[in-house]
């Protein structure tokens, strides 16, 4: 590429306060930019010019101008918003998810207005959504009594039904939170594995654990689980409960079998709210048995009170790494 073909694009900031948060310490944003995007950013003042090529130049202002309404309506931004920012600059046409998700519309092209203002209060810290379905998801836990999110790794569905989990059971709108998974991996070798029962499945339900105590303070989180108001437990515990006022989260769903997955949606009482996640990509049931996922996804898409929110390659907001890595095994 010549200088002659190269593309010159300037946005200006005009909040100076605020410019030094949308950079970076020591500009390490717009360094993080230019490495992934493969153009030159300048920064003079509160002025950014990008030089690259058309496209390149395009997804740097792009990305940049997200970044800043990020940075005005959040106060901070961190090197994992960036990433969310450049991809979506990247893609700019990011699947809409479930329809009734937003009550605003998604244009095309555009993040759905509004998104960046879904927020989930804990008693660390508010959760807030860094791609726009995380919006959708976010609304849709709010709303819905139960509600499926559905997609690769790494995006934020079960993080996120933690948060909600946490901030209506600090709310006092639930007495109780059950987060369960299956404990696949394990099969009939569970028995053999040692020390007592909870000792054999927590290794499964250690991502419930990560994600609590991100949300409350440590000593509050193992009080909760020692009088039982959380219960972390694989999913054959489930079987003959009635979860009344109760927030329930069913994550790694695609494992379940159909009767585990009816077990557990029946489970539902009065007062209760449900999460179920899961990849349906992503099954490690034996050959020939089909996954609850799959068939409930199939039976309640469109179901009065059930809402389907549906993630992408775009909205994984882990280590870049990780979308590459789902991108090329979706491309297989």
């Amino acid at each position: 590429m010549t200088t002659d073909s190269l593309a010159r694009r300037t946005r200006s900031f005009e909040d100076n306060r605020l410019v030094p948060v949308l950079f970076g310490p020591h500009n390490s944003h717009l360094a993080r930019i230019e490495a992934q995007l493969g153009v030159r950013l300048a920064a003079v003042g509160n002025e950014v010019t990008a030089t690259g090529s058309d496209v390149a130049t395009d997804q740097a202002i792009t990305a940049l101008d997200r970044l800043w309404a990020h940075v005005r309506t959040v106060g901070d931004v961190g090197p994992a918003d960036v990433d969310a920012e450049i991809r979506f600059a990247q893609h700019p046409a990011a699947p809409a998810g479930s329809v009734d998700d937003l009550q605003e519309p998604a244009l095309p092209g555009f993040a759905p207005p509004g998104w960046r203002d879904r927020s989930i209060p804990t008693p660390k810290r508010a959760i807030r959504p860094r791609t726009p379905n995380q919006g959708r998801y976010i609304d849709a836990l709010a709303r819905t009594d139960m509600v499926f999110g559905l997609g690769p790794a790494g995006t934020g569905k079960t993080y996120l039904a933690v948060a909600q989990a946490v901030a209506m059971f600090t709310a006092g709108r639930v007495d109780r939170i059950i987060l369960s998974r299956p404990a696949v991996e394990a099969g009939e070798r569970l028995g053999f594995l040692p020390g007592d029962m909870k000792e054999k499945v927590d290794p499964y339900l250690r991502p419930l654990y990560d994600a609590l105590y991100d949300m409350m303070p440590g000593e509050r989180v193992a009080k909760l689980i020692e009088t039982g108001v959380i219960e972390i437990a694989p999913l054959a515990f489930m079987r003959g409960r009635t979860l009344a006022h109760a927030y329930a989260i069913l994550d790694e769903a695609q494992n379940t079998t159909e009767m585990q997955m009816k077990m557990f949606l029946t489970r539902m009482g009065e007062g209760s709210r449900m999460a179920i996640t899961g990849d349906p990509s992503q099954v490690d049931l034996p050959r020939g048995t089909r996954s609850g996922l799959v068939q409930a996804i199939g039976l309640l898409e469109g179901v009065d009170g059930v809402t389907m929110t549906r993630f992408a390659e775009i909205d994984v907001v882990r280590h870049p790494l990780v979308a590459r890595i789902v991108r090329a095994y979706e491309g297989t």
